[in-house]
């Protein structure tokens, strides 16, 4: 689903991790956050790669490259 499909703009500005008693903490935009294993925060840190890699594909093949 894209930003033409739900009106709703993309973050530009990033989350930031940082470790805390054995966990991961992800603070997000707006004050969202998530606390996490180190097992999660891998397979988390995995899954926001592979999206973030198809989604430039996307956007150059869209000739969008700077998105």
């Amino acid at each position: 689903m894209g930003e033409s499909d739900t009106g709703v703009q993309p973050r530009r500005d990033a989350g930031k991790a940082t470790a805390e008693a054995g966990m991961v903490i992800l603070d997000g935009p707006d004050g969202g956050a998530v606390t996490m294993t180190a097992e999660a925060a891998e397979q988390t840190a995995q899954s926001l790669q592979d999206a973030a890699r198809i989604a430039r594909q996307q956007n150059a093949a869209q000739g969008d490259a700077g998105a």
